[in-house]
């Protein structure tokens, strides 16, 4: 299947091709991690934060400490995109091989760099009913780690694809996900954790370096919470 999709934060497939390789010392755990809790009830009241709202709550500079630097946001590209060996994923289409592109209007976004270096984490946050959130990222996620094994065509470059179930943080949020993606293209591989919270009518998605995402998900989801 070819489609042509917008390639954002959360389409982090682009990432590998300007990043070097990352290895860990640890394997990843393979316990299978699943979604907890379940939607808000849909006669409760439903709170939705603009998406100038959702910006002044991600995490900035002075929340992740010394060495952290905002990469300007780069316009959206678009580019081809063939899924191979992942029926699941081909009948979403190319963007939620990569990571996927959730479409909610209110929404915001940031990435930083570490220390100089190509380590990062990015951020996001969107909200709308309890029910659309676990709906949308949870097909996402469900069918790429439905495949532990695929490849993706991105504009002509063929990129392997290995995804993998993470135990999920239990106690944060209402609903939560997790994974391990690996890319590996031209001899390179690059290893992301994306973990993703669902906290009533609020979704947290941190990406990006393993060490990274488990140093700041709580906070992210902290000052994304906080009611003041």
């Amino acid at each position: 299947m070819r489609v042509r999709v917008a390639t954002t934060a959360l389409g982090i497939t682009a990432a590998l091709l300007a990043m070097p390789a990352c290895s860990t010392g640890a394997k990843p755990d393979t316990a299978s991690s699943a979604r907890t809790g379940k939607p808000t009830d849909a006669t409760q009241k439903v709170v939705l934060l603009s998406s100038a709202a959702l910006e002044t709550r991600l995490l900035d500079e002075s929340d992740l400490g010394s060495g952290y630097l905002r990469k300007p946001e780069r316009p959206a590209r678009h580019d081809d995109i063939t899924v191979v060996g992942c029926p699941a994923l081909s009948e979403l289409g190319g963007d939620a091989a990569t990571g996927g592109t959730l479409t909610f209007p209110r929404k915001a976004k940031a990435t930083f760099t570490y220390a100089g270096s190509t380590s990062e984490v990015s951020e996001e946050l969107y909200s709308d009913s309890a029910n659309k959130l676990s709906d949308g990222i949870g097909r996402i996620f469900d069918a790429m780690t439905g495949c532990p094994q695929y490849q993706v065509v991105v504009g002509g470059t063929p990129i392997d694809m290995a995804s993998q179930k993470l135990p999920v943080p239990h106690g944060l949020g209402d609903e939560q996900w997790s994974q391990l993606l690996t890319f590996s293209a031209g001899g390179r591989s690059t290893v992301v954790k994306q973990t993703a919270i669902r906290a009533g009518s609020l979704l947290l998605i941190v990406s990006g370096s393993p060490a990274l995402v488990d140093r700041h998900l709580d906070k992210a989801l902290a000052k994304a919470t906080a009611t003041s």
